[in-house]
């Protein structure tokens, strides 16, 4: 298995699961930013939100997002990819649904037709996982690892 596989198959044991990220977009050169949970699968992320969010609104003008989780950090393009019923999300919307069992209907009404998906193809990031960290580029299916200690400690 090569860097790139490994870190692929290290991405999906850290997030292949719903993971809290926060969640940059940019509207007119400013960048605003939010919690939102997300899935990694095959090199994207995917969020389940409403067309007329904020986010989603600010992304159809710009698709660059970067997410950030305690000392994870990735860029990429994120895209609106329609509602949950329709044929093309059926897959998604299986895996989704089952990931985030504990509240996807809870606080999603598939009825509503501005409910959608947000699937984010990713372009580099950075992620450790035990002390060995990698850094990831998507687009040329390339990858680093390297020994990685995190030694922050905080503030009291």
């Amino acid at each position: 298995m090569g860097i790139y596989e490994k870190a692929l198959y290290t991405m999906n044991e850290l997030f292949a699961k719903d993971c809290h990220f926060a969640m940059a977009t940019v509207k007119d050169n400013t960048p605003s930013v939010r919690f939102v949970d997300t899935f990694f699968e095959d090199g994207s992320f995917y969020v389940v939100t409403y067309s007329n969010s904020q986010k989603v609104r600010e992304l159809e003008d710009n698709s660059q997002v970067s997410l950030c989780n305690e000392f994870y950090r990735f860029s990429g393009n994120a895209y609106n990819i329609g509602h949950p019923l329709l044929l093309e999300n059926t897959e998604i919307r299986e895996k989704l649904i089952k990931v985030f069992e504990p509240w996807y209907f809870a606080h999603n009404n598939e009825n509503d037709e501005n409910m959608c998906y947000v699937k984010i193809d990713l372009k580099e990031g950075f992620f450790y996982k035990d002390g060995i960290g990698y850094k990831v580029n998507f687009q040329l299916k390339e990858a680093k690892e390297f020994p990685f200690d995190l030694d922050i400690e905080p503030v009291v």
